[in-house]
């Protein structure tokens, strides 16, 4: 896919667009990964008939590293900018991790722009119990030094406990250069330090389509369905649990992710 590109807030955001007169889809990957991340759903997607657009958010693979915000919500201005750039009225939102959030701040301050919402891994408030201070510890020296993207690279591979693509090898080492560049880690760490207590506060309003997806090994909780079931509550949402997949259920297993958010899709159409 080509890449394309808008100016908003005074910087580029990247994306690739698969083209079409299909509805369209928004992808967004979490912090620390790239657009690439949604490579092994998108196929699903447009043989299904759906137009998919895959955003870069704030910081990260081919869109500006420099920012003045990088916060949940910020990133969910830039989607409705996007929205506006592509000139469409009806959008659902897929969204990983941190870009979970994002995705449900667009919704809030765009709801009639916003027709439903698939999170995935969604990390959309702080732990309910504080981490422990060595973890705390291990990420600031982690983040301290010329180690750091070894450091965050090491943390990645671990959120594919079951198995990995096998263009992992290849798609990690275009992670990696990525993150090289000036100004990547330090917007990274920005993002993790942020508290979501906000996003927290307007999950569910107004109330849209919502789809929880989350695998049984998701290493960012203590017991990841117990998380989906409390967003679900949240948000009125359904959910997908992923037996042993861990932070990227559709990357890791997207045979079994595509079918039940496909069958979603339909219920919204």
């Amino acid at each position: 896919m080509a890449l394309h590109s808008l100016q908003h807030d005074g910087n580029t955001l990247a994306f690739d667009d698969t083209g079409g007169v299909g509805p369209l889809i928004i992808a967004l990957p979490g912090m620390g990964d790239l657009r690439g991340e949604y490579r092994h759903l998108t196929p699903y997607l447009t043989q299904a008939g759906y137009r998919v657009v895959t955003l870069d958010i704030r910081g990260h693979g081919d869109t500006g590293a420099q920012w003045t915000d990088y916060s949940a919500h910020a990133v969910g201005r830039d989607i409705i900018a996007l929205i506006d750039h592509l000139g469409v009225t009806e959008v659902v939102l897929l969204g990983n991790s941190f870009a979970a959030g994002a995705a449900a701040w667009a919704a809030h301050d765009a709801p009639e722009k916003i027709s439903a919402v698939a999170m995935l891994g969604p990390v959309v408030r702080d732990p309910p119990q504080p981490p422990p201070f060595f973890i705390k510890a291990i990420l600031e020296v982690g983040f301290a030094g010329p180690w750091r993207v070894n450091f965050w690279t090491w943390y990645w591979d671990t959120l594919f406990p079951t198995r990995k693509p096998a263009d992992h090898r290849s798609y990690r080492a275009h992670l990696v250069a990525n993150l090289r560049e000036n100004g990547r880690m330090r917007a990274l760490k920005t993002m993790i330090d942020l508290s979501k207590a906000d996003t927290e506060g307007i999950l569910g309003v107004p109330p849209k389509p919502t789809l929880i997806v989350m695998g049984t090994k998701d290493p960012d909780f203590r017991d990841p369905t117990a998380e989906a079931q409390w967003l679900a509550s949240r948000t009125r949402g359904e959910v997908m649990i992923v037996e042993g997949a861990g932070h990227y259920p559709h990357t890791e297993m997207p045979e079994q992710v595509a079918p039940r958010l496909l069958n979603f899709l339909k219920g919204v159409r």
